[in-house]
């Protein structure tokens, strides 16, 4: 576990053994099954995933739980608290707990997140859970990186219109409205209901699960909803056109961040890129420039 947890240290920091690293382990590495949950503060993410992780330790299923936090934008800072509510698990050896910052990141995931799945898969765990930061219409990249994506809701939230407005309804693989003991939990189901059947048919519907995550109840019935959604994947092929595009994406992110580090790199060591910079006032001119002219930098 301290390997793993070194391993992970070196991916956030992006160090440049990473990549070494990820060459030794590309042989070993396995596929683990990815599952994000994600919604607003307040709805029970952290509770409802350790209740998951009791679940699946009860199955016989070793699980890594990738928690992201969001950071300080003046200390760059994280509490990463999450595994305080995941206490009882501290000790099991068949569960890795790690807290990420964001590191503002609006995606709702740490950059590093993609990178971190693939060493726990190494590792050999059998489940991946992700849980985001929970900053309501950021949340929507965990759909790109997870097989599963599980929208947690909660009785009495507020305008149900923000959840359209968020893009919820899109990225929603499951829908779970937890503490399911308080008032108003049939409203808020009525209410959903009502607004997937008024959205484009499509081959998935996304169930609605209730739950009571401090009692263990329809946490059950939740994984079984999660590996049905998994079958239909492998069914309808969905499931490959995915890991490839995922691909894709952390191909163009990786991209993205080398250029974005090479062209301040740029920007600090010649000052005559920032006095034309100044004098033009054309910032897409001086980055063609600096792509175009110091990419083997």
């Amino acid at each position: 576990m301290r390997a793993l947890a070194r391993a992970i240290t070196l991916v956030e920091r992006r160090d440049p053994s990473v990549r070494n690293l990820e060459d030794a382990i590309r042989n070993d590495a396995r596929v683990p099954g990815v599952t994000g949950f994600t919604g607003a503060p307040g709805t029970g993410k952290s509770t409802l995933v350790d209740s998951v992780v009791t679940l699946l330790r009860g199955q016989e299923q070793s699980v890594a739980v990738l928690a992201t936090d969001p950071n300080s934008p003046f200390t760059g800072g994280a509490i990463l608290g999450d595994r305080i509510r995941m206490q009882r698990h501290a000790l099991d050896p068949k569960v890795f707990i790690r807290s990420m910052g964001a590191r503002g990141h609006l995606g709702g995931l740490s950059l590093a997140s993609r990178e971190a799945i693939r060493l726990l898969g190494a590792f050999g765990f059998d489940q991946v859970i992700l849980e985001t930061v929970g900053v309501g219409q950021s949340e929507l990249e965990v759909a790109a990186v997870a097989d599963t994506t599980v929208v947690v809701l909660t009785p009495n939230l507020g305008d149900s219109v923000q959840m359209i407005k968020a893009g919820i309804l899109e990225i929603a693989d499951i829908f779970v409205v937890n503490k399911a003991d308080l008032d108003g939990h049939g409203r808020a189901v009525a209410e959903l209901r009502t607004m997937l059947n008024m959205a484009p048919k499509a081959v998935w519907k996304p169930p609605i699960i209730p739950t009571v995550a401090t009692r263990q109840e329809g946490v059950e019935q939740l994984w079984e909803a999660i590996l049905a959604h998994r079958r239909h994947l492998e069914k309808s092929g969905r499931a490959k056109e995915l890991s490839e595009r995922r691909l894709r994406d952390e191909t163009a992110e990786v991209a993205a961040e080398l250029a974005r580090d090479r062209t301040r790199r740029a920007l600090q060591e010649d000052p005559t890129l920032t006095e034309r910079l100044l004098k033009d006032g054309t910032p897409y001119r001086t980055a063609e420039e600096i792509l175009r002219t110091r990419t083997d930098n």
